[in-house]
């Protein structure tokens, strides 16, 4: 799975750097590419000629290749590569990464990259638990970077704890598996559906709920960088631009996003509807701001179309469509209502009565229910990392259909 695959290895200034002579060995025995690319203070704990060797290319830690002027052009690097792995990772690079601090090859190469970025820290345990090391971490996964988490075990202070960098075949079943997922989902055409809609009432006011669209941007982008051509249909919300590879269809209410989904949906692959869709719309929308006169107001609603119904009528048996259910009660059992009513394949479940998930969170805990109603639950986590178990569900759909 790693023949041909284009690595840049990011060295760091830690005693960790010399496992990074044997995952240089593994990754070129696996027929990877390998580009190392060391921070000056990386030099002192392992030789460039080493990696060089092992590596059969220079191990790059200037700008400036020669004499001659010639440079080491970031940006040509973060293009050329299919993967970045940062792998030891010190608190001092994750900080500067974190923080967009670009004083060195690797860290401009990293703000140039296009492609996934994976980090594996390496420090003592009290650094790796320092608060601020925490927070760069977090931002670093924020930013779509995946962290590969450092294990338990004697430290080169001499104390145990977390710390120690994941081991070269660990990190190397690591990238294995990120390119395992890519192969499956690269060139698949998926339509996702995020946030909430707008009903409008008059020109000022209307009818929503509390959906800010996290979830379904997080898929997204998981999805996107997997190497998925993704559509998003996404109501407004108040996040920052996805992925710069997805087709973002901005909409306002039920009967916009239904519109988009519609027109997306014969050509994709895997339609996963996140939204949170008003299931009710104003029968009559005043054209004049609607003023304050009587002490009650009443609004008759009419029901806007079941887009995951509708689409669930069409569905051909080569698209895989998975639904999503916010419950307070009789959760499974309205869940697998849904997948039959609608057609699901799935149905990612999630309960109000989970503190930390549903709306507004930046964590979801949820159930994903197949047809057959099997039911596997996760714990509380960051949507980044539902996203991850989320794509994860789909590719192993994807794997047997294809079986």
């Amino acid at each position: 799975m790693l023949k041909n695959k284009k690595i840049i290895l990011g060295v760091t200034g830690s005693i960790a750097a010399y496992k990074v002579a044997s995952l240089t060995r593994l990754l070129v025995k696996e027929g990877a590419e390998v580009q190392i690319v060391m921070t000056q203070v990386a030099k002192e704990f392992i030789t460039p000629l080493t990696l060089a060797t092992l590596s059969k290319k220079p191990a790059l830690a200037e700008f400036v290749k020669d004499q001659t002027g010639t440079w080491n052009n970031h940006v040509d690097l973060g293009l050329w590569a299919d993967v970045i792995l940062i792998a030891p990772a010190t608190a001092h690079t994750l900080a500067k990464c974190a923080n967009g601090i670009c004083d060195d090859l690797l860290t401009a190469v990293y703000l140039s990259a296009k492609c996934p970025v994976m980090f594996a820290p390496a420090m003592d345990l009290d650094m790796y638990q320092h608060p601020s090391t925490l927070e760069n971490l977090r931002k670093l996964h924020s930013f779509g970077n995946q962290i590969v988490k450092s294990n338990f075990g004697e430290l080169a202070s001499g104390l145990v704890g977390e710390g120690r960098m994941a081991e070269p075949e660990e990190l190397v079943e690591i990238l294995t598996k990120h390119f395992s997922e890519n192969a499956i989902l690269k060139g698949k055409n998926v339509l996702i559906t995020a946030g909430p809609t707008q009903e409008p009432i008059d020109p000022v006011r209307f009818i929503s709920n509390h959906s800010t669209g996290k979830m379904g941007y997080a898929i997204a982008n998981k999805l996107a960088k997997a190497g998925a051509n993704v559509t998003l249909v996404s109501g407004h919300v108040a996040l920052k631009s996805p992925d710069s590879s997805i087709n973002l269809v901005k909409v306002r209410s039920a009967k916009e996003m239904y519109e988009a989904s519609q027109k997306a949906f014969e050509q994709a692959d895997v339609i996963i509807l996140a939204a949170a869709v008003a299931d009710y719309t104003p029968a009559v929308v005043a054209d004049k701001k609607i003023k304050k006169k009587e002490d009650t107001f009443n609004i008759e609603l009419t029901k806007t179309t079941d887009i995951a119904k509708t689409l669930g009528q069409q569905k051909r048996s080569d698209q895989l469509m998975i639904g999503f259910a916010l419950e307070t009660d009789n959760e499974v059992e309205n869940a697998l209502g849904k997948i039959k009513s609608k057609n699901l394949d799935m149905i990612v479940l999630n309960s109000l009565q989970n503190a930390g998930a549903g709306f507004g969170h930046d964590t979801n805990k949820i159930s994903i229910i197949k047809r057959d109603g099997t039911m596997i639950d996760f714990d509380l986590k960051s949507k980044q990392d539902v996203a991850q178990d989320i794509m994860e569900a789909i590719i192993s759909q994807l794997s047997v259909s294809r079986g």
